[in-house]
């Protein structure tokens, strides 16, 4: 089974690359988070904080079993998996890119969800981040993106795919979801066996994510 950074959650492969745009934008705002004791202080800390089970009950997906592995992600894993990792360092670490954590639930075919938490310096860095990933999904299925949608916070921008899309590798419906809260960007990407049934997974994991993050 193998998957691409940007929250692309496919049946048989999950492969699509994180493209941050061009050299980066300058991302401006002062850099005024949460308070630092508030803040996980390492990727322990930060993969105590993601839920750990998903609302449609299926099973979670050891993270040696998706390809690259899933788990911790640091600046240079998150780079990596870009056709260019130098000028996509460049671009997180213009951005404050602290570390990450990704986990995944589902089997080899199937529904399957997957959520990606990151963690930044700042909270410019994290929103500029979770709006980069989402144009990118809106550009590559052909769709437009929901800016604040009504069932998840304004924070937020959905998108869902309700037919097939077998040229970028998606062969079911699906629903993703990006939000930016406090010095963090989330990410919730679901396929299931109607699009509906997607986003419905979508919103209620993105709810409890949010929840278990520090204040914004």
């Amino acid at each position: 089974m193998t998957r691409g950074r940007s929250a692309a959650l496919l049946p048989v492969a999950l492969a699509v690359v994180l493209v941050l745009p061009g050299c980066g934008r300058v991302v401006e705002g002062s850099p005024t988070a949460a308070p630092p004791s508030d803040r996980p202080a390492s990727l322990q800390e930060l993969e105590a904080l993601l839920v750990t089970e998903v609302p449609s009950g299926l099973p979670r997906l050891p993270d040696d079993e998706v390809q690259p592995p899933a788990g911790a992600k640091r600046l240079e894993d998150v780079a990596g998996y870009s056709p260019d990792p130098a000028r996509e360092r460049a671009v997180l670490e213009e951005y404050g890119y602290l570390h990450g954590w990704e986990r995944f639930w589902g089997r080899d075919t199937g529904p399957m969800t997957g959520i990606f938490v990151d963690q930044f310096e700042r909270r410019a860095g994290a929103d500029a981040y979770a709006e980069d990933l989402a144009m990118n999904k809106a550009e590559l299925y052909g769709v437009d993106l929901g800016e604040d949608p009504p069932d998840l916070p304004a924070s937020c921008r959905d998108l869902t795919v309700a037919e097939p899309v077998p040229e970028a590798g998606l062969t079911s419906p699906a629903a993703f979801a990006w939000c930016w809260h406090g010095v963090f960007s989330v990410a919730v990407t679901a396929v299931g066996p109607t699009v509906d049934e997607a986003l419905a997974e979508v919103v209620s994991v993105m709810g409890r994510q949010l929840a278990l993050l520090p204040p914004a």
